[in-house]
């Protein structure tokens, strides 16, 4: 595209960009806009005032429209979250496990008083070792196939209608996926 050369001139033709083809103050040599800088140094501000951005706290107005936003694109969100490569995903729960360790502290130490206040007295100790075999064998086929395993209660340990208890006849080693379908619900 053929810019004027000049900022005047770019005003006189009504021209949103001018190029001279000398450096601007920092070096760059590419178009400037009529009304501003060069092209590159309001990418490189743009940059930067992001990154500054992102240090700073949310405002509740900020997170409000967050979720409004959320809900009304629900399904886009979820399919582009779905459509990231796995090696994304696993980056994004290191990172946030190391900049949240007390949130993942008390979501683990929740999930393993909810499995001890779901696991009676009176089982046995065999019983208790085949509960612990389970979860050694979803280890296994992890390492076997690739693909990760994870023991489900087969009635959930929460639910509204009924709550299971966590004895070895009630859980089953599936794939993680499978389990993260059935989220609490009793499936036949």
């Amino acid at each position: 595209m053929n810019y004027p050369t000049t900022r005047e001139e770019a005003k006189r033709t009504k021209a949103k960009f001018y190029f001279t083809g000398k450096p601007c103050s920092r070096g760059h040599v590419a178009p400037r806009k009529t009304k501003g800088n060069c092209t590159e140094c309001i990418k490189e501000d743009w940059v930067t005032d992001n990154e500054r951005r992102k240090l700073l706290p949310k405002s509740e107005a900020s997170k409000a429209a967050g979720k409004r936003y959320y809900e009304r694109n629900k399904e886009i969100v979820k399919a582009k979250a779905n459509a990231r490569p796995n090696k994304k995903k696993q980056e994004y729960r290191e990172r946030y496990r190391l900049n949240n360790p007390e949130i993942c502290r008390i979501i683990c130490n929740a999930r393993r008083r909810r499995n001890r206040e779901a696991t009676p007295t009176w089982l046995t100790k065999e019983q208790k070792d085949s509960i612990k075999q389970l979860y050694i064998e979803a280890q296994k086929l992890t390492k076997l196939t690739g693909v990760r395993y994870e023991v489900d209660h087969i009635i959930p340990l929460t639910n509204d209608s009924v709550c299971g208890l966590h004895v070895p006849w009630n859980l089953q080693v599936i794939p993680k996926l499978e389990n993260l379908k059935k989220a609490n619900k009793i499936v036949a």
